[in-house]
């Protein structure tokens, strides 16, 4: 009984229903947005307006659709998976090539008809043709008058080493789904943070307790004033707040720390700070009146001591100044760090104050993936190696030789024919 299960979970078409179910919760899984608020599915999927008829935000939700490769049916599939190629990869793999090295003679004439390719000889000596085969690193077999011969054996463990492959990249998922985090952090420049505005975490996640500081924000622009890249130059604290490690982190080129990786993703502006003529620094507010739609920001500076009176600022970029304008919209010049307003000597910009955005993620199944896709591209090369059988029989002055081959059949017919020259 147990066999017959095992042989079960071994079958290829059992296998390949296994992985077509995980191909269409993982397209599932990238059509519906995962880990958001409950509020955007509400927002994206109405009971009222159901996708396809059926698929409301309550369906999300009840069926775990916002957190698919998180879900226990999810998981269990990747398990059912695994299992069925090691069970395939005991069962048959691993048979095939001790089956492979045994010898394996062919006793009558009318067998050889039935290899890819094969002749009979009368002319050659059994000898001679040995000869030949040991030449082309061939490992013999002789009983008699029967030859079995076969190199390239190495070629038969690509079966294995891909399963193996595939099996190392599903534990690396399940992994990284149960131990992994991200974080969002909007952190101002030169001010620490803590690890805790987790948005999405495995079952078994353990947020490490580490803090960090951003020492510096920038931005590069092209000639053209556009956006070139985003820096954040952070440094890695230990529990008394002495620095441990200090790296900057720019968009696709993160930060790293102990497996925990940070990336830059986001910008702020908050705030601008004005010295006036009494050497008095006052710092305000920017705000963004466009909901972060649009990168612009504005604030109202005083020109005066008593406060009744003042201009306004607008800034859309981190190049070092900020527009200004009066109360009726009046264009009065660019305020730029360091200097002064012509029209209103008195205001001096000091320092434009940025925050950055930082998405901190950990993957502890990671290795173990690029380990699994690294034994994958070696079984690619690997099963590149031709395993070739080649079979004699010799009855009175004819000797029927004949040979299969897993690949390049054109080669081998070559390779073949060469030998019985």
């Amino acid at each position: 009984m147990k066999i017959k299960i095992f042989r079960y979970l071994a079958d290829l078409r059992f296998a390949i229903f296994i992985l077509l179910m995980i191909s269409m919760f993982s397209i599932i899984g990238t059509v519906i947005e995962q880990d958001q608020s409950i509020e955007t599915y509400k927002l994206n999927y109405p009971i009222t307006n159901k996708l396809f008829g059926f698929l409301s935000w309550e369906t999300i939700i009840q069926f775990g659709f916002d957190h698919v490769y998180k879900t226990w049916w999810f998981i269990s599939l990747i398990i059912v998976f695994g299992i069925s190629l090691s069970t395939c990869t005991f069962l048959q793999q691993l048979p095939s090539i001790k089956i492979a090295r045994r010898c394996q003679f062919i006793r009558t004439s009318e067998t050889f008809t039935r290899l890819k390719i094969s002749t009979i000889l009368t002319k050659q000596t059994f000898t001679k043709i040995i000869s030949n085969l040991k030449l082309g690193n061939y490992s013999l077999f002789q009983q008699k008058n029967l030859l079995y011969c076969y190199k390239g054996l190495t070629g038969r463990i690509a079966p294995i080493i891909v399963h193996f492959s595939m099996i190392l990249i599903l534990l690396g998922t399940i992994v990284g789904s149960i131990g992994g985090f991200k974080s969002q952090e909007i952190v101002p420049k030169t001010e620490s943070f803590h690890i805790q505005n987790i948005f999405n975490n495995g079952q078994l996640t353990r947020v490490p307790n580490i803090s960090a500081r951003v020492n510096d924000f920038w931005i590069t622009y092209t000639p053209q004033k556009t956006v070139s890249q985003f820096y954040s130059d952070i440094s890695i604290l230990d529990t008394k707040g002495h620095e441990i490690k200090r790296q900057t982190s720019s968009v696709n080129s993160p930060a790293i720390y102990n497996g925990i990786y940070f990336y830059q993703t986001d910008w702020n502006l908050i705030g601008l700070r004005i010295k006036y003529e009494n050497n008095q620094i006052v710092e305000y507010p920017l705000i963004n009146t466009l909901n972060n739609k649009s990168k612009v920001w504005l604030t109202w500076i005083s020109n005066s001591d008593t406060l009744t009176n003042g201009v306004i600022g607008i800034i859309d970029n981190l190049q070092g100044y900020s527009s200004i304008y009066d109360n009726q919209g009046k264009f009065l010049g660019n305020l730029e760090l360091n200097e002064n307003l012509i029209e209103n000597s008195n205001i001096q910009l000091v320092e434009i104050l940025s925050s950055t955005g930082l998405q901190i993620k950990s993957d502890p199944g990671i290795a173990i993936i690029y380990t699994g896709f690294f034994f994958l591209m070696t079984s690619t090369l690997i099963s590149y190696i031709t395993y070739s059988q080649i079979w004699m029989y010799q009855k009175n002055s004819q000797i029927f030789i004949g040979g299969n081959t897993t690949r390049a059949t054109f080669e081998f017919e070559l390779e073949f024919f060469n030998y019985i020259k």
